[in-house]
């Protein structure tokens, strides 16, 4: 009868990893735990912030004020502002209307609205 050994057991921590890395961002050695790539939160944060830059805010021009494009109507006297909310007859504060500009004919203050509708 021939006596048979037991099966050597495989080793448990083959794919342990003890060994030094080092940080993409700051280059510095560390001994990474799990799957981690950076040394610190700080080098995670600034590679992320490097890899999403953020957008140049006078690459894109702001719009114009709302306010300026804006027709306003006087709820005593119905006379009509752009770009005033205050009647300047009345002194009181003038209802939105809405878009507007002024009538290239007669230079009379004129909401899309009333361009748009239909009666």
């Amino acid at each position: 009868m021939a006596i048979t050994t037991p099966a050597a057991s495989p080793p448990r921590n083959d794919n342990r990893n003890d060994t030094a890395v080092t940080c993409p961002a700051c280059g510095q050695p560390f001994t990474p735990a799990g799957r981690r790539r950076w040394c610190s939160d700080a080098c995670r944060q600034a590679a992320w912030r490097q890899r999403h830059p953020a957008p140049d805010p006078a690459a894109r021009p702001a719009p114009p004020p709302a306010r300026a494009a804006t027709i306003y109507q006087c709820p005593e006297c119905d006379q009509r502002y752009l770009g005033q909310q205050r009647c300047q007859d009345c002194a009181t504060f003038c209802r939105r209307v809405g878009p507007g500009g002024p009538c290239p004919h007669c230079d009379e203050p004129v909401a899309v609205k009333d361009l748009t509708t239909v009666s």
